[in-house]
């Protein structure tokens, strides 16, 4: 079966990012940010990055003007037409942590490969903490006014 010339070349050339009309490429923080933000849609994902990365993070966000820093925790390789993803993250205390993996490496592959039009080879998941939610009451009683 035979297709059309710009369909030949597309796929010899590694799908829709090339064809006879030019090239797409697509810079590592776009590709970490879709899979950060893809990996904080799944429930049971508390926050991505380890401690110092998370450290960094608060400190950053404490900033006027600063945004949300939606990479963080995620670092990836990309290719010409394919991209590896490696993330950390901390899971909610009582998430089944394969599912968790499982369904974040999903989420993460099925964005990015209909966003970006890239091959994902590999999402390798670290989980670095789990979250109690007595953490949460700690930090309430830290912001809490001293005094009225």
């Amino acid at each position: 079966m035979s297709t059309t010339g710009s369909q030949d070349l597309a796929v010899k050339n590694g799908g829709a990012l090339v064809s006879n009309q030019g090239t797409t490429s697509i810079a590592d923080t776009v590709v970490s940010k879709i899979a950060g933000l893809a990996a904080k849609d799944v429930s049971g994902v508390h926050a991505l990055g380890g401690g110092a990365a998370r450290a960094v993070g608060a400190l950053r966000e404490r900033i006027p003007g600063a945004s949300t820093n939606h990479s963080q925790g995620v670092s990836v390789e990309v290719g010409e037409t394919q991209a590896a993803v490696d993330i950390s993250l901390i899971a909610e205390y009582g998430v089944a942590i394969a599912d968790l993996a499982a369904g974040v490496r999903r989420n993460v592959i099925a964005s990015l490969e209909r966003m970006t039009g890239l091959q994902v080879t590999e999402v390798n998941i670290s989980v670095s903490d789990v979250h109690l939610p007595t953490d949460d009451a700690d930090e309430d009683t830290e912001s809490a006014p001293r005094v009225q």
